[in-house]
């Protein structure tokens, strides 16, 4: 019997044409006295036809399995350009964010759009000048920021 693949397992389209030799030979030593029962013979028949549109439909999954994993990944990169245009966008904009170590909302000057070499998002340089702390404190410092992280955007010619 042939073998596909590293699975050791025959195809169904293989083992169907064993199955069909098999019943030839079977057929032409049978005992003429005791014939083959045709319910028998319809019903293997019918179990190897299933089993091959089974394998093509595995086949099918499959390929489309792949499909859609192709289209993920493009959509992916579609978003992560859209994202990355959308912190272009930003550049030389006042954005709010909350600072977690002042645990208040602050606002800075977007001044550089990074993208991280790992996951493709993109944040922003963003840089707080003379910001008054609710502590009554100056805040000056340069944060990164993710989109995500944003909380309201100033366009300076709102100014």
């Amino acid at each position: 019997m042939a073998v596909e693949g590293t699975t050791g397992l025959a195809s169904a389209s293989t083992q169907k044409m064993d199955f069909m030799q098999l019943l030839i030979t079977q057929m032409q030593n049978q005992n003429p006295l005791e014939p083959m029962s045709n319910e028998a013979m319809a019903a293997q028949l019918a179990q190897f036809s299933q089993l091959e549109l089974t394998e093509e439909m595995n086949g099918s999954i499959s390929s489309m399995n792949s499909t859609m994993e192709q289209l993920n990944s493009s959509f992916q990169g579609s978003l992560l350009m859209a994202e990355y245009d959308y912190a272009k966008s930003l550049l030389g904009k006042d954005v709010e964010f909350f600072d977690s170590g002042n645990q208040q909302d602050v606002m800075g000057k977007v001044d550089q759009v990074n993208i991280d070499p790992e996951t493709g998002y993109s944040s922003l340089n963003v840089n707080v000048t003379d910001f008054e702390l609710i502590s009554g404190q100056t805040l000056t410092d340069t944060y990164r920021v993710y989109l995500n992280n944003i909380s309201g955007i100033r366009d300076n010619s709102d100014l």
